[in-house]
């Protein structure tokens, strides 16, 4: 934090509003398909999983939540400066048709989460050939 804003007493993150980098409630997320299963992950380092991590399915929609704290002693350090994001970052994402919700788990290592979403497969009525008479 430049040193006539800590001067001041400006708090960190009312630092970062004013230097215009207050975008912080959006996470990077992935997904793709492997076999019968939506894997989603989300970029989200520095988290403690089991404090700081909601997920939850409902209505066809995966919710992720996290929250990412600032350690109170590193912003008062002299010559702190900081380019991390902190706070609540949420993000959901639909589920395709088949969605076991039921089935859901998460994971999280190397400062991913990782979400899998088992999807039962579409097994719909074989086709029926329609005859086509001539008029």
């Amino acid at each position: 934090m430049p040193e006539h804003l800590r001067r001041f007493g400006v708090p960190e993150p009312l630092r970062r509003f004013v230097e215009g980098d207050w975008e912080t409630g959006w996470m990077r997320v992935e997904e793709f398909r492997d076999g019968e299963t939506l894997v989603v992950r989300v970029d989200a380092p520095g988290i403690d999983p089991e404090n700081d991590v909601e997920v939850t399915v409902q209505e066809g929609t995966l919710s992720i939540r996290t929250e990412r704290r600032e350690s109170p002693e590193d912003s008062l350090k002299d010559g702190y400066r900081s380019e991390f994001r902190y706070g609540q970052f949420s993000r959901t994402v639909e589920l395709p048709r088949g969605a076991r919700s039921e089935d859901v788990k998460a994971s999280y290592r190397d400062g991913v989460l990782e979400v899998r979403v088992p999807i039962a497969p579409e097994a719909g009525p074989e086709p029926t050939r329609v005859t086509v008479n001539r008029s």
